[in-house]
């Protein structure tokens, strides 16, 4: 479904702050996993909103900050890696959308939700939308905002985590991330729940003294 279409569907149904929602972060070995909710007034225009995946770093912090500049209705849920391995990434990424909608002011009277998976324990009508965040301009936005935000969130932990790039691969794993677990080991902020970090812990722990 495009734009236009969505748009004439939403007026015949009466919503006026129609909220985008996506996540960022189900596939790292660590950190938090973030999701956004969005409300952009029906004919505002934001250039560059996309997929955030399509875009540069640079062109991503670019929209994220004309998002914040516009002031819009923008909420943050954020789930830790904790959480995560305790109910399981696909659960955790969904409470990330409900608390991020659930902290819009003013509430969404209609969510639109990237992926296939609709948002549990809500009462807000939601409508999901396969590739959203490339098709529906609030749900790209939310991409955006999670993406930005997560990052961030992942360069003050490499601060902290010095052996680790987390400014750099943000805990995906990629060859130098899986070389820096193979190498030290997991970290507080990794997904024990995850196999390359399972496999890494089980191997950095010392054997166990014979009696």
């Amino acid at each position: 479904m495009d734009q236009a279409s969505l748009d004439r569907i939403l007026r015949e149904k009466g919503f006026v702050h129609v909220a985008g929602v996506d996540e960022a972060g189900r596939g790292p070995l660590a950190g938090p996993v973030v999701a956004a909710a969005v409300i952009i007034p029906r004919g505002l225009e934001i250039d560059g909103v996309n997929d955030s995946k399509k875009l540069t770093p640079e062109e991503r912090e670019e929209v994220f900050e004309e998002i914040a500049s516009l002031e819009l209705p923008v909420a943050i849920g954020i789930i830790d890696n904790e959480t995560i391995d305790c109910i399981n990434i696909l659960r955790a990424s969904l409470m990330a959308m409900r608390r991020a909608l659930s902290g819009l002011d003013p509430k969404a009277d209609c969510a639109l939700v990237d992926g296939t998976v609709t948002i549990p324990k809500i009462t807000t009508p939601q409508m999901t939308i396969v590739h959203g965040d490339a098709k529906i301009k609030s749900i790209g936005a939310a991409s955006i905002v999670a993406k930005v935000t997560r990052d961030r969130i992942m360069e003050r932990y490499a601060e902290t985590y010095k052996h680790f790039a987390f400014d750099q691969h943000f805990g995906y794993p990629t060859p130098k991330h899986l070389a820096e677990l193979k190498k030290y080991g997991p970290t507080q902020i990794h997904r024990r729940s995850f196999r390359p970090v399972a496999e890494a812990l089980e191997k950095s722990r010392p054997l166990p003294i014979p009696v």
